[in-house]
């Protein structure tokens, strides 16, 4: 059943405010710089009076120089682009990027790893090999790998090759890893040979399901961010990082009668199912064209569906087929992930592209009220390069310990933070290489934000050169403050 604008205001009249339809709605983020009050001018630094008990305490500088970590906690290196090597003896491809882990064999941790390679394989020293039976297209850069951690023993070996910018994705509840393409470039454009700008289910388990790659053109093809799949529902969401005009936030619906499973979504017409763009609305009912509207934590809006005219984007990129007041837009959608009943949806700042300025937020899209509700809103770091603010907010993960732990990609010193449900937010570790220079420092961003199954272990990568990093210590569950 829909729910409609006019339903929207109805019930939130009874509730007096459009809050109360999504129950308990705890800011999750109000961070240094974060939004805690009515708008981005009076948001605060939280630092110093951040309560006691909240995090891990202080980050230590690392005497190596690469990962600053609070006092108890220890990283590993797991894989290091042009260090480390594939079990075929090429180096591990660079720029890695999203990931996600998965119970392996013989209780080893997998992981899938993209990297975000965009263009001709001579733009890169370290391109995702091409090997033979899974290569997408042979001009492009791009794909994932696929890493084993048993103990101390670590094995990487190629998932798919041939695919283009791969950003983020997002795992499946049958045990697959949707890597998703963020670039709309067809064939002939930057040297490619074929249509990119999809999404690969990619198997970590049975490296026979990832021969001769097929890209689910079902789910549209557009500079794909990320991707997270309704468990009861079947639906799939999916962000696109895009501007001129900004980017949307999809929906697909699986055709009658469609069961999920491993290698099923292959199987499917390119036509199958329905994709749909958001439309949003608030509690009297008035479209909002663009998410940066929100200035107060605890905004809901309502959530309509558009269908998408032409998902292929045959001649036109599929955000510009909408007129303007046809759906809602936001500029950088990046990270999802599925919890607590719904997903969380990352939009990593606005800036004169969109209505209202900001360093980045955090939405909830709640599929059963069909809501969707602020939980972070990051004000604009006037000053990126000191330590204590966090801005740019990218890939996201639910804590098993409570909460979300964000991989930040903002500008200056770069952070993995977390979130907790009451609305505090504290620094779990800063990126100390220097890939920039002494008089002019660069920190590349964090990416791959996951924990292991058992929740004992957090991977990340550092993008640039390309570091996968597995994080150890005393995780306790943080306490509402």
């Amino acid at each position: 059943m829909s729910l409609t604008r006019r339903d929207f205001a109805r019930r939130s009249a009874f509730t007096g405010a459009g809050i109360a339809l999504a129950g308990s709605v705890g800011a999750l983020a109000t961070a240094p710089g974060a939004l805690a009050s009515t708008d981005t001018e009076t948001a605060g630094d939280e630092t110093e009076d951040r309560p006691s008990g909240l995090g891990y305490g202080p980050l230590i500088p690392d005497p190596q120089g690469l990962l600053a970590l609070p006092a108890g906690f220890s990283y590993r290196i797991v894989t290091y682009s042009g260090k480390t090597k594939l079990e075929t003896g090429e180096f591990t491809p660079s720029n890695h990027d999203g990931t996600s882990a998965f119970d392996g064999p013989r209780g080893a941790t997998l992981l899938v790893n993209n990297h975000e390679l965009k263009g001709p394989r001579a733009d890169w020293a370290h391109p995702v090999p091409l090997t033979e039976g899974l290569v997408y297209d042979p001009a492009a850069s791009g794909g994932c790998t696929v890493v084993e951690v048993r103990h101390e023993h670590v094995a990487e070996w190629v998932g798919i090759a041939g695919t283009s910018t791969n950003c983020a994705g997002g795992n499946t509840p049958w045990g697959t890893w949707l890597t998703c393409e963020e670039t709309e470039d067809k064939a002939g454009k930057n040297g490619m040979t074929k249509d990119h700008g999809y999404v690969f289910e990619v198997d970590p388990e049975d490296r026979r399901a990832n021969r001769d790659p097929k890209p689910l053109k079902a789910l549209g093809r557009y500079a794909h961010e990320a991707v997270v799949v309704d468990p009861k529902r079947g639906h799939l969401y999916l962000t696109e990082d895009a501007s001129g005009p900004n980017g949307l936030l999809y929906r697909w619906t699986p055709p009658e009668g469609f069961h999920h499973g491993r290698g099923r979504l292959r199987t499917l017409a390119d036509d199958a199912g329905r994709l749909q763009a958001f439309k949003c609305f608030d509690s009297g009912g008035r479209f909002v064209d663009d998410l940066s509207r929100a200035t107060k934590i605890g905004t809901v809006y309502g959530v309509d569906w558009i269908d998408v005219p032409d998902r292929d984007a045959t001649t036109v990129s599929v955000r510009k087929q909408f007129a303007s007041g046809e759906v809602t837009r936001a500029r950088k959608l990046e990270g999802m992930w599925w919890g607590d009943g719904g997903t969380y949806i990352v939009s990593s700042y606005a800036r004169e592209e969109s209505p209202v300025q900001h360093d980045g937020q955090v939405w909830f899209y709640d599929p059963r009220r069909r809501t969707l509700t602020l939980k972070v809103l990051l004000g604009v770091n006037p000053d990126p390069a000191k330590e204590g603010g966090f801005d740019g907010p990218d890939n996201i993960t639910v804590s098993p310990y409570g909460g979300l732990v964000i991989a930040e990609d903002g500008a200056g010193v770069q952070h993995l933070f977390g979130a907790t449900d009451s609305g505090r937010t504290y620094p779990i570790a800063r990126n100390e290489l220097n890939i920039g220079s002494a008089e002019e420092p660069e920190y590349s961003e964090f990416t791959g934000v996951t924990f292991s199954p058992d929740g004992k272990t957090l991977f990340a990568n550092i993008q640039e050169p390309g570091i996968m990093l597995a994080v150890t210590g005393p995780w306790k569950r943080q306490k509402r403050h």
